[in-house]
């Protein structure tokens, strides 16, 4: 694997919100004269360090900010300050956020899947929000539990079972004894979503892939992961319109969801729509990949959008 060019760690820096501590990337353009003010939300199995090289990638446009979300990527959880983890709430969160952030600047938004409906629900809740965003960005988005490629039935037995894993004590005894070292190196490689990530890859990277997933497991809240994930599969985000174009990045292989009706639902809501499609098998390319791996995810024609600023 190809060592990345860049030095995350320099870049990180603590962050409390609602006094909740967390981390946020921040991290200066990598060209003069770049000064779209690009703000990242990642999505769900979320960690800051996964996103290396998407963030090495988009950083050719402008400053790139990255918050860690409330529950996710080793944040303290909503739970903490006694709030839920519901989606109006996460929104409420990435408002605040972008508030105190960016004030009078104007801003790209750059939302990865559970991100994007999380930044959805912030401008749909905050309108005035949308006067400071002059680009929208979904990669690999989603608006609606019709998005999905599961049958009614079975995406009702799922959220039924996150619903379960999610109420206590449950989510104690799920990180404790199905989220060790042992079980997810020798479990989770076996499961469809296990087999998807390692697909095509090569021998000599499985080890660092298997410790890297072990942290992802571990560093988010196991209650938040599974009450936003049953959320999410019962999602209606269509119901307020946004006054902002959105260009969708459909992955071209996608095994979660069906880009024709997700497409359906995003013209419903946005004033217009503009799809791009990155080349990959899966829903989101390696979680380890450098620059080079992670440029499909940002397809030609749009870096040609984003080159454009103001």
């Amino acid at each position: 694997m190809a060592t990345k060019a860049l030095n995350l760690a320099d870049y990180i820096f603590e962050l409390n919100v609602h006094g909740m501590k967390g981390r946020m990337l921040k991290i200066p353009s990598a060209k003069k004269n770049k000064n779209r003010e690009i703000l990242v939300i990642y999505g769900h199995h979320a960690l800051i360090e996964r996103w290396t090289g998407l963030v090495e990638n988009l950083r050719d446009y402008g400053p790139v900010t990255m918050p860690d979300l409330p529950g996710f990527g080793g944040m303290d959880s909503l739970y903490k300050i006694g709030q839920k983890p519901d989606l109006d709430t996460m929104a409420d969160y990435l408002a605040a956020f972008v508030k105190m952030r960016y004030r009078r600047k104007r801003i790209t938004i750059v939302g990865i899947s559970y991100g994007f409906i999380v930044a959805t629900r912030m401008l749909q809740r905050n309108p005035e929000l949308a006067k400071k965003v002059d680009l929208l960005v979904s990669i690999v988005g989603f608006m609606h539990r019709d998005d999905f490629l599961f049958r009614p039935v079975q995406r009702k037995v799922f959220i039924a079972l996150t619903r379960l894993f999610a109420a206590r004590p449950v989510p104690f005894f799920i990180r404790y004894l199905g989220l060790n070292k042992f079980v997810i190196k020798n479990l989770y490689v076996r499961l469809p979503a296990g087999r998807r990530r390692f697909l095509e890859m090569e021998a000599h990277d499985f080890s660092t892939m298997m410790d890297f997933e072990v942290k992802l497991w571990q560093m988010n809240d196991v209650r938040t992961h599974w009450a936003t994930t049953s959320e999410f599969l019962d999602l209606d985000n269509c119901r307020n319109k946004i006054d902002l174009p959105v260009w969708h990045v459909a992955a071209s292989s996608d095994h979660y969801f069906d880009n024709y009706i997700v497409e359906q639902h995003m013209r419903v809501v946005f004033s217009d729509y503009h799809r791009v499609e990155m080349k990959s098998h899966a829903h989101t390319p390696n979680v380890l990949g450098d620059k080079k791996d992670m440029a499909i995810m940002v397809p030609s024609k749009l870096k040609r959008k984003l080159a454009k600023y103001p």
